[in-house]
């Protein structure tokens, strides 16, 4: 019963959301139902804090709505002040191939930017920038979607690794005994193994992952709707996937974890665009591939909202200033996150805390200068004087943002609360641990030595409920070492499991794909994103499991 209840939350989202394809708006409403009634009635917590949780909920949604108005505002600037028309007229000129263009964008930029700010970002910048360059909304969607995986354990300079393992692991007695035996002073001296081990593992499954995105792209909003269109550029697609994980894994091992995918992407780009400009790796004697027509495109691909064409300029913008406010997010996004720049505490000083929300537990803290979307919103501002625009122009810009992010808020206003209510469940009279931790007990007594093949569908659980591979390895990191002990598996390949498996969560992790889809007016289609990008999520954590009895 207690495994069952455990999961009611999740049941509803896969039932209501994925099954019947309900908008996030009156599904995830129903989820958080399920969890704060299994909260109260089975776990016994007290209503209280019950609505503390709910409150550090909506906290958490309001820094999320701020990064995705930043997100759709520079979106929107750029297709005012004529800076979009340019970005795409230089796509063309180093190839007007779609399935190029997609792995360029959503795989290689879109890392850097997971290398640079996690936290669902890369979907805030990569999606909006497809989706202007003329992708179907929901392909520029998807595909931001499906590359949230390989680059996200190393996202915001390792944040996965040095601050998610490292908190769930830190104090505990039985890590600190085991780094000992093994030769290491201090028990953090770990995290750099365990970050070399789930290097590897991407390393290996997530080659895959470029060609899946372009695959994924022709067979469902292609002309031909087939999955061939994607395949003929395979050797293309698999020198992308090298290109950045070869680095990655080699400097997750030089390194440690702060900068695999901030490397590793920028390694890929500087190989992969020469690549692509001079046409090698790719088919000859083939047009480039393109979608159909925008009349012959579905219906449920397009943006609900009438999303502008970009402002065509009498004196176009040049491409190098046309390109500055992304080259600017990703500068000053990494320059914020370096420890070694100092930059961060400064940013972090202006917090607004609350240890104990109602006498409970539960605390709030919100750093709004440390929030990508102040950087965003910085960025915008610059642009506004950077490309010339009018007053006009910007008030048209700030208004159809705030529309579009309107339409994001119900979803998230359920979504967020549901999420911390369901961690935030221990402590009750009935004296079981929180939800989460109940899940997966159940699912190790059920498992036994066959743990390793079920550590990555755990932690990729906790990132699909909790919106973060840092949220899940806090809840599972030290469960995930005491079972590996328990079943004489080395607890770091369980951990760096648990890792993988968290980050391929992030592929299906519904307030991730509220935001992705909101930047781009795509509000209520999450459950249609979810069945996509499901199928790569079970990919990773099928290969992950596979690897893991073999390396556990």
């Amino acid at each position: 019963m207690t495994l069952l209840l455990s999961l009611s939350p999740i049941l509803v989202v896969a039932i209501f959301l994925v099954g019947l394809r309900w908008p996030a708006s009156r599904a995830m409403p129903l989820s958080y139902v399920a969890a704060a009634l299994a909260a109260y009635f089975y776990w016994q917590v007290p209503g209280i804090q019950i609505a503390a949780a709910s409150v550090k909920g909506l906290a958490i949604t309001a820094q999320l709505l701020y990064i995705i108005f930043g997100a759709i505002l520079l979106l929107n600037t750029l297709r005012e002040s004529g800076g979009l028309a340019t970005i795409r007229r230089g796509f063309t000129d180093i190839t007007p191939d779609r399935r190029v263009q997609v792995i360029i964008i959503a795989w290689l930029f879109g890392s850097f930017i997971e290398g640079s700010a996690g936290f669902g970002t890369p979907a805030a910048v990569a999606v909006p920038l497809l989706v202007g360059l003329g992708f179907p909304a929901m392909a520029a969607v998807v595909s931001g979607m499906i590359i949230q995986s390989t680059p996200v354990s190393f996202g915001a300079v390792g944040t996965p690794i040095l601050v998610g393992v490292k908190k769930g692991l830190e104090g505990a007695p039985q890590v600190e005994a085991f780094a000992h035996a093994q030769g290491f002073a201090d028990w953090q001296a770990l995290l750099p193994v365990i970050g070399a081990k789930v290097a590897l593992l991407h390393a290996v499954i997530g080659t895959l992952i470029p060609l899946a995105v372009v695959t994924f792209m022709t067979r469902f909003y292609g002309p031909n709707r087939s999955f061939r269109d994607g395949l003929r550029i395979w050797k293309f697609a698999l020198a992308s996937a090298l290109a950045m994980t070869v680095p990655y894994a080699i400097i997750a091992n030089l390194l440690g974890p702060e900068f695999p995918t901030l490397i590793g992407s920028l390694v890929g780009l500087a190989i992969i665009v020469p690549v692509a400009k001079k046409g090698w790796l790719l088919p000859k004697g083939e047009p480039a591939w393109d979608f159909a027509s925008r009349d012959q495109w579905d219906s449920d691909w397009s943006s609900q909202l009438e999303l502008p064409t970009e402002e065509v300029r009498d004196n176009p913008l040049s491409l190098g200033k046309a390109w500055l406010p992304y080259l600017l997010i990703a500068l000053l996004l990494v320059a914020s996150r370096l420890p070694q720049l100092g930059i961060a505490p400064l940013l972090k000083n202006v917090s607004f805390d609350r240890e104990s929300v109602f006498g409970t537990t539960v605390g709030i803290s919100i750093q709004p200068l440390y929030l990508p979307g102040t950087i965003f919103l910085l960025v915008c501002l610059i642009t506004v004087f950077l490309h010339g625009m009018s007053r006009a122009a910007v008030g048209r810009a700030i208004g159809r943002s705030t529309k579009m992010v309107a339409s994001a808020s119900t979803a998230l206003v359920f979504a967020v609360p549901m999420v911390q209510v369901f961690i935030n469940s221990s402590g009750g009279e009935a004296g079981l641990l929180s939800m989460p931790v109940e899940l997966a007990e159940g699912v190790a007594a059920l498992a036994g030595p066959a743990w390793p093949a079920f550590a990555p569908l755990i932690g990729g659980t906790g990132a699909f409920v909790a919106g973060s591979n840092t949220i899940s390895n806090m809840m599972f990191s030290l469960f995930q070492f005491e079972v590996g002990q328990r079943i004489g598996a080395d607890p770091n390949w369980v951990v760096a499991l648990q890792a993988v498996g968290g980050a391929a969560g992030n592929t299906i992790c519904v307030h991730n794909v509220v935001a992705a889809s909101a930047v781009v007016g795509m509000v209520g289609r999450e459950g249609e994103v979810i069945r996509k990008t499901v199928l790569v999520f079970l990919y990773y954590v099928f290969v992950a499991g596979i690897l893991g009895m073999l390396l556990a």
